[in-house]
């Protein structure tokens, strides 16, 4: 069991766009921690795609255990054999599914989605992507995309044609020494309307949106396990009230218009670090610290984790 030099909290909200449309949250994430390693990553479904959640979900989870298991055997990592195994087991779901059917269809209906994920161990950290997204190390902000056409260069589609040019390997984004990280924010490409509207007022509230860098520097993100995904909630309700002089209602939508995820990894202690200023409707009791796989799933709020070396 991990003493807590760092701590973690994660989550995520459906965009405005996929609730008026009926559809569900495409995005994933997944977390493992042990005394070896911690792996976070999340998963942004193609909005264009009809269940694209389905790929992200089973791929956040893939990605984190393939990693797991070679940090656990060979105490390192080879990007080739990672993303070789995840190929491999992703086109054997998909044959599955597929019956002798198009394997192209069930890909692009289920199997297109964006990963940006973390590794850390003892002695480094590895921030990682494949597609676009938003990763903050240290509280540097780094957005990943957009991509020509608005068409990320989606793994999957190497099931198909392994030396396809669209074929370049997961992307180390970062690597450096682990006792220089004090935060890292790993989100799918939704976080950057965050980002983007830090000085628009939340729905209904007088209170703004506030800078990205609250969700590292405020202590209350950790201490509660919901408050983090209760702030995305804030961002993106719908709000409606009377006009009472023009006998009208006034409607206010979500700031949120695509799904939008994160993790976030502070160090216990560290630098940067704010007060707990905001609304009281984020406060709440602490909740349990853990120390497992812990996939997203939209019903289930997640305990903050803590985790050293």
């Amino acid at each position: 069991m991990m003493n807590g030099s760092f701590e973690m909290a994660a989550a995520s909200c459906i965009g405005r766009n996929h609730a008026v449309a009926g559809k569900n949250n495409q995005d994933a994430y997944c977390i493992h921690t042990n005394e070896l390693v911690t792996i976070a990553v999340v998963c942004d479904g193609c909005s264009s795609s009809k269940h694209s959640e389905v790929g992200a979900q089973i791929g956040a989870r893939l990605i984190v255990e393939i990693i797991a298991r070679q940090i656990s055997e060979f105490d390192r990592l080879d990007w080739h054999k990672i993303e070789r195994e995840l190929l491999e087991r992703l086109e054997s779901i998909v044959q599955t599914l597929a019956g002798g059917h198009s394997l192209p269809l069930i890909i692009q209906e289920y199997f297109l989605f964006t990963v940006v994920g973390a590794v850390i161990t003892a002695e480094e950290t590895t921030i990682f992507s494949r597609g676009d997204g938003v990763i903050a190390l240290n509280g540097q902000i780094k957005q990943l995309g957009p991509f020509p056409d608005n068409a990320p260069p989606y793994l999957a589609y190497k099931i198909c044609d392994r030396d396809s040019a669209l074929g370049e390997q997961i992307q180390i984004q970062y690597q450096l020494p682990t006792v220089e990280v004090e935060s890292i924010v790993l989100g799918t490409d939704g976080v950057s309307d965050s980002i983007a509207k830090e000085k628009h007022f939340l729905p209904g509230k007088a209170e703004k949106v506030g800078a990205i860098a609250q969700f590292w520097q405020q202590d209350r993100y950790f201490q509660n396990p919901d408050t983090l995904r209760r702030r995305l909630f804030l961002m993106n309700r719908e709000v409606t009230k009377p006009n009472w002089h023009d006998r009208r209602l006034l409607r206010q939508g979500g700031l949120l218009p695509d799904d939008t995820t994160l993790i976030v990894i502070r160090r216990r202690g560290g630098m940067g670090r704010g007060g707990d200023k905001g609304d009281k409707e984020d406060q709440g009791d602490k909740g349990d610290k853990g120390d497992k796989i812990t996939p997203h799933t939209s019903h289930t709020p997640h305990t903050p984790h803590t985790f050293s070396f």
